[in-house]
């Protein structure tokens, strides 16, 4: 099997993903294991589907999905298990008949204990159940070359869309508008989608650090906090900038260069070899030394791929250790109750020495 993307798509070899993960197959020595999560779906197959399931096997590739996606997943090259009765029962069906007798790891996580029960109900005595949940999550974690070039695309278009938003003349919108302007800008420059629901936080709104957009008009003299990304080829992208409107005064403008100023250092300490919890103490250290600390809550970025939030963690707990062809963001924030607030975001890759910047949008202070 070679699954590829169908006639007029860039096309996808995923047989080198497949392979992977019939490695972890023989490493943990299971018969065959269950994909469901829809993201681990796609990464694997190619297809995009809202009720898709995979068995993997070290022999076959097998999905089983409904009448809805049967013609496109058989488009994509793809083996396929058509639904008939219900996709739990069905499924245990088909990976019973593929494991063989053997055992079979399924993700925990995925399955309601309605499911689990229709599941376990056809799978044959034989088989014997092995709970691993994040077997795919782990291998999308690095990037392959195709994959970063996507991502790298789709942080293009953003700058574009912060050129409109600093032309605009922000004081007297709403954000709802300006949300709306950029949803707009970003579409007609080719992105499929957007990665999330923008952010647009003017004035007091800046304190909170994930405000949905509504109908209050942006005032004079204050930030706007502007957090957007987009998809493109089904990667996504993610970056923050905070724009001036008139004066913000000075408490405000401490804020943006005590950001600015643990953004950047953080984003230096981005690097194979790295310590998640490492990189977000640079950024952490920073804001609590200038008696910010309470005002920074969050993690230090996350990880960018099919999912707007994947691995690796850059927070005070992560264990995790970064390598080259990883993608995270680096977004340290100052939140004032009250006030308003500041968060720079950048989207990178970890490279073999170091890493590379996808957002290149100007970190100064820009008027809009």
């Amino acid at each position: 099997m070679n699954p590829t993307a169908p006639t007029g798509a860039a096309r996808i070899d995923t047989q080198h993903r497949i392979d992977r993960v019939r490695e972890q197959l023989a490493v943990n020595g299971w018969n065959g294991l269950v994909v469901l999560d829809a993201a681990d779906v796609r990464w694997l197959t190619g297809l995009e589907s809202s009720n898709a399931a995979v068995v993997v096997t070290s022999t076959a590739t097998v999905v089983a999905t409904d009448f809805r996606y049967v013609a496109e997943a058989e488009s994509l090259g793809l083996q396929v298990a058509k639904i008939e009765q219900s996709m739990w029962t069905d499924l245990g069906r088909v990976a019973g008949e593929l494991a063989a007798g053997g055992s079979l790891a399924y993700p925990p996580a995925g399955l309601s204990h309605r499911a689990f029960l229709q599941f376990t109900d056809t799978l044959p005595d034989s088989v014997q159940l092995r709970a691993a949940d994040g077997v795919v999550a782990k291998l999308r974690v690095v990037k392959d070359a195709p994959e970063v070039e996507k991502i790298r695309r789709a942080a293009a278009l953003l700058e574009g869309a912060y050129d409109m938003v600093a032309s605009m003349g922000l004081e007297g919108r709403t954000e709802g508008d300006v949300a709306w302007a950029i949803e707009k800008h970003l579409r007609e420059a080719g992105a499929s989608a957007l990665s999330f629901e923008s952010i647009v936080a003017g004035g007091t709104n800046g304190a909170y650090p994930h405000h949905h957009p509504k109908g209050d008009v942006i005032p004079a003299d204050t930030l706007v906090t502007v957090d957007i990304g987009c998809i493109v080829d089904g990667y996504c992208s993610d970056c923050t900038r905070t724009f001036a409107v008139g004066d913000p005064g000075p408490e405000l403008r401490a804020a943006y260069d005590l950001t600015l100023r643990a953004q950047e250092a953080s984003l230096a300490a981005v690097k194979p070899g790295a310590h998640g919890a490492e990189v977000d103490a640079v950024a952490r250290d920073i804001i609590s030394d200038a008696g910010h600390g309470d005002h920074f809550g969050h993690g230090l970025g996350h990880g960018v791929g099919m999912e707007i939030h994947e691995a690796p963690r850059l927070s005070r707990t992560s264990e995790d250790v970064l390598e080259a062809g990883m993608i995270v963001t680096v977004e340290p924030g100052v939140y004032l109750p009250g006030v308003g607030g500041v968060r720079i975001e950048d989207l990178v890759v970890v490279t073999d020495t170091g890493h590379e910047v996808f957002t290149n949008y100007t970190k100064q202070l820009v008027q809009a």
